[in-house]
């Protein structure tokens, strides 16, 4: 089956991918012949989810916590003796611990939670992956994996959109640094994808609300686009495939929509 483009032999790691949009993301950027190192802080998940993604192509796992500094440099260096180098990060996170909550329901911890996971993991993993290629001499390329939300504020969801948000600065600010020395970075912000962490939120948010899943999910998230769906693996693979090849070098530290028109503001 033809998937578009071919990104024969690059070497990726994918953060976050035991399951739901990074397992889905590897999964679409093995058919299209990169070779991918998975994250997991949970072992068994990564089992499972290597015996489903060998049969696509060439994948390894390594487990990490996203919140362990030692756990981000051995997935760095770890990543890089499987695959012989790595070539680009598509950055992608779960859920902060508290959320669905509202702000006057967060404490500090939560706030502490959301900032590691949304902020320090990807910058501490963005310092560790430049240090290598400029070291090296080497091009990279990174695809930080963001929410529509911080574009449309979701109050369940305050914690992560002004956390993530700062993904759009490291994105134009790596990109405007190292640029010249041929590595960049883009910041894709996703509407809804039919992930098990999305349908956990919004039962959870069924519940708050006593009112029947089917309901809230058609509410939440089919009736928010025109096109009443969720978003297809196949188009978010598409879109991340050609943002790591040579074809979106000139478009550099830019954020990409792909919410199928759910959000109604035309800018940052």
């Amino acid at each position: 089956m033809d998937v578009g483009i071919d990104l024969e032999g690059l070497r990726v790691l994918v953060t976050a991918s035991s399951r739901g949009i990074g397992f889905n993301v590897a999964r679409e950027l093995l058919k299209r012949n990169a070779r991918v190192v998975i994250s997991s802080r949970n072992g068994e998940n990564l089992r499972k989810a290597l015996d489903e993604l060998s049969s696509y192509g060439e994948v390894y796992g390594v487990r990490a916590n996203l919140f362990s500094q030692r756990d981000l440099e051995n997935l760095v260096k770890e990543g890089w003796e499987l695959l012989g180098g790595v070539d680009a990060l598509v950055w992608n996170a779960g859920n902060v611990r508290c959320e669905p909550c509202l702000l006057h329901e967060a404490g500090y911890c939560d706030w502490e939670n959301a900032s590691k996971l949304h902020t320090v993991a990807p910058g501490y993993l963005t310092t560790l992956l430049v240090q290598a290629w400029l070291e090296r001499k080497r091009r990279g390329v990174l695809v930080y994996l963001n929410s529509v939300s911080i574009k449309e504020p979701m109050p369940p969801l305050a914690l992560a959109d002004v956390t993530r948000a700062g993904l759009v600065q490291l994105a134009k600010s790596v990109s405007r640094t190292y640029g010249k020395y041929g590595i960049r970075a883009h910041s894709v912000l996703l509407g809804s994808f039919d992930t098990p962490g999305a349908r956990e939120n919004l039962r959870a948010l069924a519940d708050e609300q006593g009112k029947p899943f089917e309901e809230v999910w058609e509410s939440e998230v089919l009736s928010r686009t025109p096109l009443h769906r969720t978003g297809k693996w196949s188009e978010l693979g598409s879109l991340i495939a050609f943002l790591l090849s040579d074809e979106a070098e000139y478009m550099l530290g830019s954020t990409v929509v792909i919410d199928g028109a759910m959000t109604r503001s035309v800018s940052l």
